[in-house]
């Protein structure tokens, strides 16, 4: 691909262009010249020069030292509609002594463009454009590739710079970075780049869980189908290291239902799922290979629900998700199962017949309740959508989920009462009413009016609640 000036951002030319000027040198590196020559738009903008730190502090007022150490400015840069950016300014530098397989012990700044590509990890990270060699309208710039880096993205081949194994003795994330850019890049690994990944396993074990989570969600999230990243990790045998429970459904089927086993239907339903429930889809059935029980009836995974639920809490605290996001997907992978009655409406004679009956309004109040609100509502039926279409056994049939949906929009649109917030009554109330103390007490009386109101919304007036309260403390041993 040709390359012109006007694919470059202002704010990012605006950068190179006061480098130049005061007689630096300014390349155009990593992914986003890897990007423009792929044909994609870069999200972020990265230029390598000789110009040390301090210079570039000096040059740039605005602009943040917080990389300095490792030879990094950031420099907040405005396009010429004054909107504001950040360009990432590196000096050339070469790494020495990496400590835990993951951070240099030094860094030793460099003098030319050619040593500091020599650092990189793949060829194609390795490619700089001289953004001082490009003129208007002209596709006469200078390319530095000295690892044949164009060659590479056009076989679409991720491959290691130099010695496959120094570069990943030198950071163990790189192996975990190569299986994502060849999701994400619907690319190959190089043979001998994959077998470097297994010979340095022991490295890449050395990598924080933080950015091992942080690889993930980029594979999960910017893939077009991140099953491909998800079975590299899995052949590597790097998912071996930070999340074995997803290996446990390896080679366990499931005749009657899937067409598949347990772990490649998971990585099926994160290709079918949309971003917001990706990582509900990743876990969905990571409880099946533990309740599998097999009978003279076939195969079955009472409760993997539940036990689904319980694993993925373990592994999103073990890999530190904030506690939103474990919440939500523990809560998506919980109740995934929900019961509705498509196998009775599909088995019905009568084509009046309705999908969705025998969902009473508290059934559906409950369900909302449970999985957190009707936004998570929502992602459930999107979860459960994708569990649908990754299963090349199972017809999908849109009229189901539409008639649970219209329930759940009839159910919603009366007025009742899903979290105890909702109650028409307090906790104050209660203790000043029943001479009672604030703790444990009080919040289990509001939660058994809560059950009552999601059975009845008719009973949320205060008088009501207040009954219905003196009735459980004379009944119930508190």
């Amino acid at each position: 691909m040709q390359l012109l000036k006007s694919q470059i951002p202002s704010y990012v030319l605006k950068v190179s262009e006061t480098l130049v000027k005061n007689g630096y040198e300014a390349f155009l590196v990593g992914g986003s010249i890897r990007d423009l020559l792929f044909g994609k738009i870069p999200e972020d903008f990265d230029i390598a020069t000789n110009a040390y730190p301090e210079q570039i502090s000096a040059l740039f007022t605005k602009s943040i030292p917080t990389g300095a150490k490792f030879g990094t400015i950031t420099v907040i840069s405005e396009d010429n509609n004054g909107e504001k950016f950040d360009v990432q300014v590196t000096t050339y530098r070469s790494e020495a002594d990496y400590v835990g397989g993951r951070w240099p012990s030094k860094v030793e700044f460099a003098r030319t463009i050619q040593e500091d590509l020599s650092r990189r990890d793949f060829t194609i990270n390795s490619i700089a454009l001289d953004l001082a060699s490009l003129k208007e309208n002209e596709t006469n710039y200078v390319l530095i590739d000295p690892y044949n880096g164009q060659k590479d993205l056009q076989s679409k081949l991720i491959k290691a710079v130099g010695n496959p194994i120094e570069r990943f003795e030198e950071d163990g994330l790189r192996s975990v970075r190569a299986c994502r850019l060849a999701s994400q890049l619907k690319f190959t690994i190089e043979e001998n780049t994959f077998e470097a990944i297994k010979q340095t396993l022991h490295i890449t074990k050395l990598v924080s869980v933080e950015r091992f989570r942080e690889e993930l969600m980029k594979l999960l999230l910017k893939s077009p189908k991140p099953s491909i990243g998800l079975n590299l990790l899995k052949e590597s045998g790097i998912l071996a290291i930070f999340i074995p429970e997803l290996l446990e459904g390896v080679d366990v089927v499931q005749p009657q239902f899937h067409s598949d086993d347990v772990f490649t239907h998971s990585i099926l339903t994160v290709d079918e799922a949309e971003d917001s429930v990706k990582l509900a889809a990743l876990f969905h059935d990571i409880g099946k290979p533990r309740t599998i029980i097999k009978d003279d009836k076939g195969t079955h995974f009472y409760g993997h629900d539940v036990k689904g639920a319980e694993m993925t809490e373990e592994v999103m605290k073990r890999l530190k998700f904030s506690n939103a996001e474990i919440e939500q997907t523990v809560k998506l992978v919980r109740w995934h199962m929900f019961y509705y009655p498509s196998a009775d409406w599909r088995n019905s004679e009568d084509p009046k017949s309705n999908p969705a009956h025998g969902w009473t309004d508290s059934a559906i109040r409950r369900l909302i309740q449970n999985v957190g609100g009707l936004d998570s509502i929502d992602q459930l039926l999107k979860l459960r959508i994708a569990d649908q279409l990754s299963n090349k056994k199972y017809e999908f049939n849109r009229e189901e989920l539409d008639a649970i949906s219209k329930r759940i929009a009839e159910v919603s649109a009366k007025e009742m009462a899903l979290k105890i917030s909702d109650l028409d009554i307090t906790g104050s109330d209660l203790i000043e009413n029943f001479n009672i103390t604030a703790g444990p007490i009080v919040g289990k009386i509001l939660n058994h009016l809560l059950e009552a109101v999601i059975e009845d919304p008719g009973l949320n007036k205060k008088f009501d609640l207040l009954y219905l309260a003196k009735q459980f403390i004379n009944t119930s041993k508190l």
